[in-house]
């Protein structure tokens, strides 16, 4: 289904669109002085390309692709596409590997097109259900669909958009390859997520190997991993019975949006199942951080503490990932050795365990969609309450408790639109529910307001010690913590929620950030005592840093870039 301005734009259009847009808007091209307010000239190769559009909040560029001209030329975008990306200032090896993402993001996107039920909307769907429906992918990055290694019927199998259900398979691990956090003792923790027969099935299988529970750890794998590793690095564990295989699992699991984040589909309050995966979507690798997996349920302990303490924190849930076990091998160095995050799960409650009677959930990406029948997906919500009453909702639910989480306690997490669930009652915006926080909450020794409830990473993963700031929580600078909050709540969010509404509404976008603005003074002016804090966010600055996600991506960089881009909040 389309997102705003796209008009279900063929596949090959939209990868351009989203190059474009985040080419420019990272200023890895520079719009020539002829540029105007509604179009754009700039060279890139050696070739000059224009293009209408125009600039929305926090400088997102938002073009009409169809419009595109190079060398002055109207381009047939599905015709001449790769030559586009061969202009991409980068290197050649970066250029072959962008393409391939780019190839799959459109062999992926156009098998949905052909195969996926043709919806009117979605807008009666339930949670698990917009989980699988909302197919579009991320609305920046024109890697949107790349998962590579996937085929087209791994895609069917396994994509989240099929909604297909699939069994997990299990591995014994020694002892001395494992490491696990679990909330109770192994035997009474796999009792209560599995059950008593499919425990002792596992067992059975563990002990015809001439294995017990007193020397191995039990671990899931993704049946698309286990495809990937079982001939690779995997099988030398295997052959010393230092990894056993145990067969296959009996509960039906579908993947999320995510990919590797697991909906349990027999048991919807059971939790959800997040796995490593050899591939690469939009922006990163999507195996699991080997530190992040057995640190979640400290992270998680530590938010939830913090949200109890504070009765301002009452509109906002998280999602626990109560559990995490993952292969470890002392032989090998936990910073180089890529398959340390590629066998591990983590454990995470489901959004359905939170919900009170009456409260529905929705992904809050889907707030940001069009349906098929044209309009938005939250057109019945706004024609109900009003869209000004909604809206002033809406900024309230999902501005005020990350803000006051950020403000007050100095703890920075990232609500983009996967990582936000709105809770809603009968549209009507109530709470949120956030999640996803193993590799995600960051922290500032000089602006956490309870260095005492921060947990003892070192503890846990000795890696920690003498880390230096800014490669796991800890961060160098407040900077870095106002720059997690704004980029992933506002301007990969709630950008695209206040273009859409501009798009459809008579409310520009200029009006939506106002609108913000104000939520932010009134939070300000009740919380008189946290008058420096907020100074010290430096959040009014009238340019800040964002950070560069697709410069990351052409400089192949394992360390983050930034760039300067103008704020609707400065005053």
């Amino acid at each position: 289904m389309p997102l705003p301005n796209c008009e279900q734009l063929p596949p090959e259009a939209r990868v351009i669109k989203q190059l474009l847009e985040a080419l420019l808007f990272e200023k890895l091209v520079e719009p020539s002085a002829s540029s105007s307010a509604d179009e754009f000239f700039w060279l890139m190769g050696q070739r000059e390309y224009s293009v209408e559009g125009h600039i929305g909040a926090f400088g997102r560029y938002r073009l009409a692709i169809y419009s595109l001209k190079i060398n002055g030329r109207s381009v047939d975008i599905r015709s001449e596409w790769l030559t586009i990306i061969d202009d991409l200032p980068t290197t050649a090896n970066i250029k072959k590997a962008l393409t391939e993402e780019f190839l799959q993001t459109v062999q992926l996107s156009r098998w949905n097109m052909q195969h996926l039920p043709k919806r009117l909307s979605r807008r009666l769907s339930r949670y698990s259900a917009l989980e699988h429906q909302l197919d579009e992918g991320h609305p920046y990055h024109p890697s949107f669909k790349a998962r590579t290694g996937f085929t087209e019927s791994d895609h069917r199998a396994f994509g989240p958009e099929t909604g297909n259900t699939f069994n997990l398979y299990w591995l014994a691990v020694r002892h001395s390859h494992f490491k696990q956090i679990l909330p109770v003792e192994q035997t009474n923790f796999w009792l209560n997520e599995l059950g008593h027969t499919q425990w002792s099935r596992l067992s059975g299988a563990l002990n015809a190997h001439e294995g017990t529970w007193e020397d191995y750890g039990l671990l899931p794998i993704h049946p698309w991993q286990w495809q990937q590793l079982k001939e690779g690095w995997l099988a030398k564990y295997l052959a010393t019975k230092d990894i056993i295989f145990l067969g296959i699992g009996s509960d039906k699991y579908a993947a999320t949006q995510s990919v590797r984040t697991l909906l349990n589909k027999d048991a919807s309050l059971h939790p959800n199942i997040k796995l490593p995966m050899n591939m690469v979507n939009t922006s990163s690798h999507r195996n699991l951080a080997t530190h992040s997996v057995c640190l979640a349920p400290l992270v998680s302990q530590w938010l939830e503490n913090t949200l109890i303490g504070d009765a301002e924190l009452e509109g906002v849930s998280i999602l626990n990932e109560y559990a995490g076990a993952r292969f470890a091998d002392d032989s090998l160095d936990v910073r180089t050795s890529p398959e340390l995050g590629q066998l591990a799960v983590i454990f995470r409650e489901s959004v359905e365990l939170h919900l009170k009677a009456g409260e529905e959930a929705v992904p809050f990406n889907a707030i940001m969609m069009v349906e098929n029948d044209g309009l938005p997906f939250i057109t019945g919500w706004v024609e109900r309450y009003g869209l000004d009453a909604w809206l002033a909702q809406l900024i309230e639910v999902t501005v005020t408790p990350v803000w006051h989480l950020l403000v007050k306690h100095g703890i920075g997490i990232e609500p983009h639109g996967q990582n936000m669930v709105l809770v809603h009652r009968d549209g009507w915006p109530e709470r949120i529910i956030v999640r996803d926080f193993h590799e995600s909450v960051e922290y500032n020794a000089a602006f956490i307001r309870d260095a005492k409830a921060v947990p003892n990473f070192a503890a846990i993963e000795p890696s920690f010690i003498d880390a230096p700031l800014d490669d796991y929580y800890a961060m160098s600078s407040i900077e870095l913590l106002r720059e997690l909050v704004m980029d992933t709540l506002f301007i990969y969010n709630l950008a695209d929620v206040s273009h859409l509404i501009s798009t459809f509404y008579p409310l520009s976008e200029h009006e939506f950030w106002r609108r913000v603005s104000r939520k932010l003074d009134d939070y300000e002016k009740s919380h008189p005592e946290l008058a420096e804090r907020l100074s010290l966010l430096g959040y009014r600055a009238p340019d800040i840093l964002t950070e560069s996600l697709m410069t990351r991506k052409l400089k192949a960089s394992s360390a983050e870039c930034h760039h300067l881009i103008p704020n609707p909040l400065s005053i």
